[in-house]
């Protein structure tokens, strides 16, 4: 049934996509009031909050589901698929960057950054078109994995509950646990949602580094992933984008100026400029990945029927 429900939910999410917006506002509201009623400056009180905006709703749709599936599993099924349709899906991040690209290959680059602007919500004006590509392919292994390849490992996991309280904890750690300076009102509130969130991110992180090894070019895939991973200021980032870059034989990071100044990034990969080829074989390589991941999901369903 796992394989079944995801398969429908992808193939939902592709024909309709989700309204991100209205969804986004919906949990921007439950992030405000979670933090209103719990944000005294103190780590216990972030703690507290991601409990109760995390770990119950998370709790309630395991009941839910464990109830639903030992009752009706036709009702267990389609709660799977609905959760899954507003959890995951290409379709959540893709129209970005099909805009850049189409951008890029009609010679448009002003209109290639402001849709890399609408995106990362980062001034883009002094990007050249290979930077223009390279920051979008970086973006997009980085949504792949957080909004594919890491919800469907912990649906697989646990569920419904799984893809939900994988969203659920990184909103909160991008909203509340993003790195901020020591005085900020947020920083002790949302230290506790950044750590869990690397804890239940750290072996999605690696699974999804390997696909896309597997898929891609394997040997510079897991050089630049031993050698340049922990280059970058953030650990998963280092890892999925080390390992893309080199699965795709891309250069990416390097050091870009996003309007303030220089920003000094490593680099990562091995290999050319990035440009709209190398866009079009980054979608290629996180459809790969994704076919991969659900053959061997549909063989391990085989084996375990058969035996």
């Amino acid at each position: 049934m796992t394989f079944i429900t995801i398969v429908l939910a992808l193939l939902l999410e592709q024909a309709h996509p989700v309204p991100v917006g209205r969804l986004s506002g919906w949990v921007a509201k439950w992030t405000r009031w979670l933090e209103d009623r719990f944000n005294a400056g103190e780590p216990q009180h972030g703690v507290a909050a991601w409990i109760v905006g995390v770990v119950l709703p998370s709790a309630v749709m395991l009941v839910a589901f464990v109830y639903a599936y030992y009752s009706n599993w036709l009702v267990a099924a389609l709660l799977g698929v609905l959760v899954l349709y507003v959890t995951t899906g290409f379709r959540q991040f893709s129209h970005h960057f099909t805009d850049i690209q189409l951008a890029l290959r009609a010679g448009e680059l002003d209109q290639a950054r402001r849709q890399l602007a609408a995106w990362r919500g980062r001034n883009t004006e002094k990007l050249t078109a290979s930077e223009v590509a390279r920051v979008a392919i970086e973006e997009a292994l980085l949504a792949a994995h957080r909004h594919v390849f890491a919800p469907l490992f912990w649906f697989v996991a646990l569920g419904p509950a799984g893809a939900l309280l994988y969203r659920l904890a990184g909103h909160f750690c991008y909203s509340w646990g993003a790195e901020r300076e020591p005085e900020s009102e947020l920083a002790a509130f949302g230290a506790f949602a950044r750590r869990a969130f690397a804890a239940i991110d750290w072996l999605p992180v690696r699974l999804t580094a390997a696909s896309f090894a597997v898929v891609g070019n394997f040997e510079d895939a897991v050089f630049c992933w031993r050698n340049q991973a922990d280059r970058w200021p953030e650990e998963a980032g280092g890892i999925l984008l080390s390992s893309g870059a080199g699965a795709l034989g891309v250069r990416l990071g390097l050091p870009i100026d996003m309007g303030n100044g220089l920003t000094m990034r490593p680099e990562l990969g091995i290999g050319d400029d990035a440009d709209a080829d190398f866009m079009q074989s980054a979608i290629g390589l996180a459809w790969r990945a994704l076919v991969m991941a659900l053959v061997l999901l549909l063989l391990l369903g085989i084996a375990n029927w058969a035996g």
